[in-house]
Order: C-alpha cells, then structure tokens, then sequence
C-alpha cells in the first residue's frame, strides 16, 4: 500500500493508502504524510514548493501543478525581494478553476472537486504559506529558496521580443531588461540588463550582481541560441531579429520561464503567442438518418485564421512557409508546415471516408473530444493545430445532455404513482433522450436520489409512446435487489406488467421455454446476473432498453457474468450505479463497453491510451476522456445546492435480504420444534416458548453463526452481510459515514470486522459494557475525525442520547418491532444540526417474521399502534397457535437467495 490524495465530501484533501503502484520513497512520502497532517494548504505547499522535477503519479502530480501554479503566482507579485511578510495571492479566475477541475485524474473524491472546493484549497495554500513563512522567520525570498532553488526569486530579469514592422529583414526586436523598483501605480519599472553592470559594478555588488543573473544562467545552460549570446555579451543590448530567431525564442519559452526569466511577448499576441491557422472540422451539422452509437454525421473541413476561412493560395502560402512565421492578412502568424499539412491531410481523409461511408456518433465524439482511443494511429489529430467543433444539429443535442432540465418534456403522468422532484424530472428527461437517440446512459446519482423512480418513470413514458405493442425491456440486478424492484413496481408504476425471470418466482417449465410465454404482453423483465446466463432466450430477445442495476457488477470485464451482459441485444442501454465511476479507469472502460460499446475502444487500445495518461509531460492528459464521457454520466450528490433544498430531510428504505441455504434450513427446524413445543405448554410456559424462538428467529435471519454461537461469521452464510456489504460499498466509495445499530451486544463486534474489511479502515463500537466515560471520545471521534467511517451501536446503548450527526446513513441490520425505539435510534443522525439529508435502511428476511411483522405494522394502525405501546412480543404471544405459526412459517418461494 502507499499514500495517494483522497478528497472528502467536505473539500478536505488529504492522503490516504492507495493500491496506485507508484510509490514515493520512504522520506519523501513521510514528509508529504506530516505536511498533510497539518492540513490540506501545508499538504499542498509542500508538494509544490519541494517536490520540484520528482516523478509523481498522475494524482500527485496534478496537485502538484494546482500548488505550483499557486507559488508562480506568488512570485509574479511585485515587491517581494526582501519582503518579510507575503502579500494576499488572488484566487484565479473562475474559468481558470473550472478548467482545472475539469483536469483532475482519476482518484477519490474526484466528485467533490468543484469551483468552490478549489478555491477554498487556495486560499488554504495561502494561509499555509503565513504560517510557514512566521515560523521560518525569513523573507519570501529566502523561504522559497530554501524550499527549492527553482523558485530563487532574486534578479527579476524579462526577456522582450517586439516586433518591428519597419525592418522588413529583420522584422523582430529582442531585449533583456531587469525590474528595479514600482511607480507609484504599482507597475514594475524596467532598465536594459546592461545596466545591472554598471549598477552593481564593484567586489561589494558583486554577490547581487550574480544572483539577479542567475536565471540567464540557469536559461542559458537549457538553450543552445542564448549560451553564446551570454558568452558574446550581447544578451546586454538591445538585437535586431530574423523570424527564425523569433520561432526559436517562441519554442523555448518554457525552458526560460522555469529557469527563473520573465517573457513578454508582443501586446498583439493574445495569450503571448502570435496567431496560429488550425484545421478547422465540423460534425453533425444535420440530424442522421437512423439513431445509435453507429449513426452517421456529416464532416466537413476547412483552414481557418482567428476563425476566418483561408482561401485555399493562403493555404498553400502557408505550407511553403519555411521559417516558422509568416506574415498574412497584417499579422504574424505562427505556421509548422509539416505539422499543418499532416493534419489537413488527416482531416481531409476523415472528411473523404465520411463522404464515401459516413462518420459514426461514437468517432465524432472522439474527435471532439480530442481523446485518440480506438482507431489507427494516422486518425489521431494534432491538437494544437486542429479545432473539431460540434455542427448545429450535434451542438442542440450535447447541450441537451449537459442541461436536460433544460429540455423539452415528457411526463409518465398519471400512470406514476407519485410526483417526481424537479432533479428527477430532469434526469427522465436525459435518459429519454439519450434512449430516443439509441445511446447509452449512465444514471450516477448519490444513493437515496430516486434512481429507480426515474427508470420506471421512463419506461412508463416509452410504454405510452409506442404506437403498437412496445418491446419489453429487460433489467439485471444483484438477487438481493430482484424483491426490491417488484416492490417498487407496484408501489409506482402499477400499469407496467413486470415478470421475475427466476427460480424463486417464475415455474421451471416457462424457464426452460423459448420465452414466448414469459415475455407475453410483459413490459419489463427482471432477472439477476447470476441467472442471466441461464436462460438463453435472455440473451437472444431483441429489448428496448437493457437497465443493470449496480452496474459496478461488471467492473470486472474478465468475469462470466460481465461477458454475459455484454451480450445482450438493446436499442439502448442504461446502467444504474451510485459509484463514482469516473475514479477508476479501468471501471469506466468496463461500464462504457456495456452502455455505448466502442466509445472507448477495446480494453487492449483503452488500456495503451491510459498509459500515454499518465505521461507527466502530457498537459490536461484526463480532460479530453472527461469531455468524452460526460455527456453519458448524469451525477447529482446530495450535497449539490439545486438538490438538496429539494429533499426530505430524512428517507427511509427497506433493504430485503434473502436467506442463505443454512439460514432457511436452521429457520425451518426452529418452526417445527416450535410447534411441537406450543402442543405443551400453556400459560406463563407458552410465553416464554415463544419469546424465546422469537430471539431464535431473529438471530438465524441475522446470520447462523449468532444464533450457533460458533464465531464463524461467514459472509456466504448471510444474506443480511451480502446486503451490508452492497450498501456499505457504496457509502464507501462515496466517503460518507454510517450508524449501524443492532439490538444484540454479540453481533456488534462481528459487524464491525466485516465494515472495517469494506472499508479498509476501523470504525467505532459502542454497546451497552462501553465505560460511560469512554462513550463521549467515541462520538467525539465519530463527529470530528474523517477517517472513521463507521460505528457500530447496540439498540438500547447507543439509542439515546448521542449526538452524531456525521452519518449520513443509518442501517438497522435488525429490527426492534417497535417504531419508536427505532425512530430514536435514528434521530441520532438526525436531529439539530444535522446539515445533511439522512437515508435510513432497515433490513428485512423476505419471507420471514421479519417481513411479515413489517408489514402488518404498515398495513394495521391499530396493530402499530400496539407495538408502539408494548413491542411485538407483547402482541405475538396473545395469538392463537395457529396464526403464530402461519406468521413465523418460512416462505421458500421468497426466502432463498439464489444457489
């Protein structure tokens, strides 16, 4: 394991183990570990003041260049030669933020990263950089020289190149000049570098005299062109230039700016780089003819200056160009022959094959992109010499997909059964036009934001908008979740005609069918990845939409049950998931090769494009594949401002857990002693008979090994544990924080082995033999500290009395059968100053007591309105033995999770 930055949900950044292979050696890694320590602007000042020319992962290095960026812009403040105190450094521009966000490779928390978050990390970095320089107790100057010589900020020496339009020999000026002092409008006032020597002539000057020299020096040693101009002297006057001077002073800006010299280009140059003619290719200017990844798009090509079409004697003028330079249209333009003809020459043949056989959706996104992925090499374009813009038609449909609250709607009206929040209409929005267009959609939303309600709410939608009988869809979820999405069905969308392709449900002969009858007048089809590959009319129907519930079931692109799904056949495909896929390379690939096949090349070229990735010498390496996926992942976290005014402060969810093979056979054997056990008792006897398999039961469903007492904990004996793991995944992977209560002490400790192994961290413990004075350090450390990310609580202890607002999740693995104690329980997330909207999961056997109490306490108000009073117990034991044991007996349609 070895450190790499985490970012939380709250904008903190910080380091965290990582199973990335590039290591740091062992001092510099535990100098970056202690600068984190201090907190993120001692963290980020360290990597950028010290870590200089180190070889870094691309995570560090991108940091790396946010901090450096912060010192540059410190050291092109004026004034700072002897300063003991440094001046505020201006946060950048909002579009400077919004592009460096956008730049951030992949890596935890990479969701977290907005405009706002960066900004706060820089005035953080600001703030470090205070309290540092206090307690070093020297001047900027020689802080920053003892950090790194490369930020020496003695001698502000500025190389000029002018032009000169009146030599037409030598139509550039070049000039070194050094800053001496500020006017009193703050602007640096220059003399000619000549000067320093008469300036600082004599053996006392000396020392100043080479440290203001000593970024030429250090320039000189990387230029070739300067080194004699040194030597000669001649760097002291001011020089008459030929173009090819300037294009070799224009390509080694960054060389002179990185050993210390300023460089001032011409004021006509924007961006201090004199115009550049670019291969200009438009796509999409008009609808295609059928809808798909394989759709085709017209291509059209031109060579523009300044977004002014060349006539095609300038372009030739152009490329006979030798010097670098050229003059055209009253300004000089910065031309590379070779460069420019290969890349007209690449776009002319793209535009000839588009021609000839069109240009598909997924290669136009490439291109516009600028992600080189799939394909031969010569279809990969010069960037810095080609524009790929989207035309009328494409432009319309990408701002669409990137503001779909901005489109026109459609509405599942009545047929829902609810009413969905402005983001969720938004999000039935995108999907629709993602699946009118036959294009793939990755639906992201944070856990609890109604993923399921904005898929059922566009099938109802494609239901009622197709002319005759619709194809069914077809929907893939983990076993654990089938039970789940019935319930949903009829709870929303009672009008869609859902059938479960599965054991538990469906009869074997229909299974073993051609699907005639399975699919007949069915909406949708549900069926697990487990038994997808069983059942071969599955992969042979012809669907509307293929949906993949917990999409990250196919991050493993060499598992049986990746391939399976792969091979499904689907006008479009949606895959549902609240894990940021963005921060795992290899993730991404695996879910895009399912939604949009191909977008992303095959594994074997996707995997050769991630390595040029982490080139250090690439710029902005990731930000081409993130405007390549982004218009396929619609994300809102619950931290989001437009969502989380639109949310309820709290939401509850059952989470339905089947039985394993173990668990139904001890479940069964305790109905059957219990009968045999009411036939002799009676009385005070016959309640303690039942109170006692009543703990029985409930221990069984929360696993054997509880009610065994063998220490095993198996996860495979537990269909409540591959539950907690599949929700806990995702908080995880969210870097949020969870309650997990449970009404037994012995479990407590068992819970916490298995959430520390998914989270790759401890949590906390709490149960009723905690020192009462260790309880307040406990929820001190929960409350405050980021890198617990669990606690565990039993019911009675930890149900009262605590404040612990952190979570934004609680779990009750076992349920109380009684509303109140449960809902105090959960109010300890939930309560003043709570600043986060809380998800509640109460965990459920189907088939089991636990499922039928659940929902006797929903369906009878006088019955929950007796629990309230005494609890379940109270109420089971005053039932006749015939409805105990129709109560307590095991459904195995429902129970058994799949074998």
């Amino acid at each position: 394991m070895t450190l790499a930055p985490a970012l939380s949900r709250h904008g903190v950044l910080s380091l965290k183990p990582s199973d990335d292979p590039a290591a740091l050696e062992a001092p510099r890694a535990a100098r970056l570990e202690r600068a984190f320590a201090r907190g993120s602007g001692h963290g980020l000042l360290c990597l950028g003041a010290d870590e200089v020319g180190t070889t870094l992962s691309p995570t560090l290095a991108y940091w790396r260049e946010m901090a450096a960026r912060f010192i540059a812009a410190l050291c092109a403040l004026p004034g700072l030669d002897a300063a003991q105190r440094k001046p505020h450094v201006p946060v950048p521009a909002e579009e400077d933020l919004t592009r460096w966000a956008a730049a951030v490779p992949p890596m935890t928390g990479a969701e977290y990263l907005t405009v706002p978050v960066l900004a706060d990390l820089w005035r953080r970095m600001d703030g470090a950089f205070d309290a540092e320089l206090s307690e070093a107790g020297l001047s900027v100057q020689a802080f920053l020289k003892a950090r790194h010589p490369a930020w020496n900020l003695v001698g502000r020496v500025h190389f000029h190149l002018a032009e000169n339009r009146r030599d037409e020999e030598a139509p550039f000026a070049f000039m070194a000049s050094y800053t001496t002092r500020l006017s009193a409008q703050a602007k640096a006032q220059h003399l000619p570098l000549g000067k320093a020597l008469q300036e600082y002539a004599g053996a006392k000057n000396r020392e100043r005299l080479l440290s203001l020299l000593t970024p030429v020096q250090r320039a000189a040693e990387r230029c070739a062109w300067l080194k004699p101009m040194v030597d000669s002297g001649e760097i002291y006057h001011p020089l008459r230039w030929r173009p090819q001077q300037a294009v070799q002073f224009l390509k080694d800006v960054p060389d002179l700016e990185s050993a210390g010299v300023v460089v001032r280009m011409p004021a006509t140059w924007r961006m201090n780089r004199p115009a550049r003619p670019q291969v200009k290719a438009t796509v999409g200017g008009n609808p295609p003819s059928k809808l798909g990844l394989d759709a085709l798009l017209d291509f059209h090509v031109e060579v523009s200056l300044d977004g002014e079409k060349l006539s095609a004697a300038e372009i030739k003028r152009l490329l006979a160009q030798t010097e670098g330079l050229a003059f055209i249209r009253g300004k000089w333009v910065e031309i590379d022959p070779e460069r420019l003809s290969r890349t007209l020459g690449q776009f002319e043949a793209i535009e000839r094959r588009a021609a000839a056989e069109g240009l598909s959706f997924g290669e136009a996104m490439r291109l516009l992109a600028g992600a080189g992925i799939a394909g031969d090499p010569d279809r990969q374009t010069d960037a810095d010499w080609s524009q790929a813009i989207a035309g009328p038609w494409l432009s319309q449909t990408l701002a669409d997909l990137r503001h779909p609250d901005g489109t026109r709607g459609v509405d599942p009206g009545r047929a829902l059964a609810g009413t969905l929040r402005p983001y969720q209409q938004a999000g039935l929005q995108w999907l629709h036009l993602l699946a009118r267009l036959g294009l793939g959609a990755c639906l992201a939303d944070d856990m609890g934001l109604g993923k399921t309600i904005q898929v059922l709410s566009l099938l109802l939608v494609l239901k009622q908008q197709a002319a005759s009988a619709p194809k069914p869809s077809l929907l893939v979820a983990p076993a654990s979740l089938l039970a789940n999405w019935s319930s949903e069905i009829a709870r929303f969308a009672p009008e869609l005609k859902a059938a479960v392709v599965h054991p538990s449900v469906m009869p074997a002969e229909v299974l073993k069918s051609d699907g005639a009858e399975a699919l007949a007048g069915i909406d949708l089809a549900i069926t697990s990845y487990g038994f997808l590959g069983r059942v071969p009319w599955l992969a042979a129907t012809p669907w509307r939409l293929a949906i993949l519930d917990e999409a990250q079931a196919i991050k493993n692109p060499g598992a049986r049950q990746t391939r399976t799904v792969k091979q499904l056949r689907a006008d479009a495909r949606i895959a549902l998931t609240g894990t940021p896929i963005e921060n795992r390379l290899g993730d991404l690939w695996s879910i895009f090769d399912f939604i949009n096949p191909g977008l992303l090349g095959s594994s074997k070229q996707f995997s050769s494009y991630a390595r040029r990735l982490a080139d250090p010498d690439t710029p902005n390496p990731y930000g081409p594949l993130r405007d390549l996926v982004r218009p396929y992942i619609l994300r809102r976290m619950k931290t989001d401002k437009s969502i989380i005014a639109d949310l309820p402060d709290k939401a509850e969810v059952k989470a339905f857990c089947a039985l394993s093979r173990k668990q139904a056979a001890l479940y069964q054997q305790a109905v059957s002693e219990l009968a045999g056990q009411l036939a002799d008792a009676d009385g005070i006897a016959r309640k303690g008979v039942i109170l006692a398999m009543l703990m029985r039961l409930k221990q069984i469903c929360n696993h054997p090994s509880q009610w065994l007492g063998d220490g095993a904990w198996a996860e495979g004996d537990s269909g409540k544990l591959a539950r907690l793991r599949e929700i806990t995944e995702e908080i995880a992977a969210r870097q949020e924080k969870a309650l997990v209560f449970t009404q037994f002490r012995e479990t407590t400790g068992p819970l916490a082995a298995f959430l520390g192994a998914v989270f790759g961290r401890d949590g906390l413990v709490l149960h009723g033999e905690t020192a009462v004075g260790k309880r307040r350090d406990l929820v001190r450390r929960f409350q405050e500290d980021d890198d617990v990310p669990f606690f565990v609580l039993s019911l009675k202890a930890g149900g009262a009395g605590l404040n612990l607002t952190a979570a934004s999740h609680v779990i009750h693995f076992d349920r109380w059968w009684n509303p109140a104690v449960e809902n105090q329980a959960t109010d300890r997330a939930f309560r003043i100053g709570q600043t986060k909207n809380v998800l509640v999961h109460k965990f459920l056997c189907r088939g089991t007591i636990e499922e039928k109490i659940d929902r006797m306490i929903e369906t009878k108000q006088q019955l929950a309105g007796d629990f309230l009073g005494g609890g379940a117990d109270a109420v089971l034991t005053e039932m006749q033995d015939d409805d105990l044991l129709r109560l307590v007996a095991l459904d195995l349609t429902t129970a058994m999770k799949e074998g």
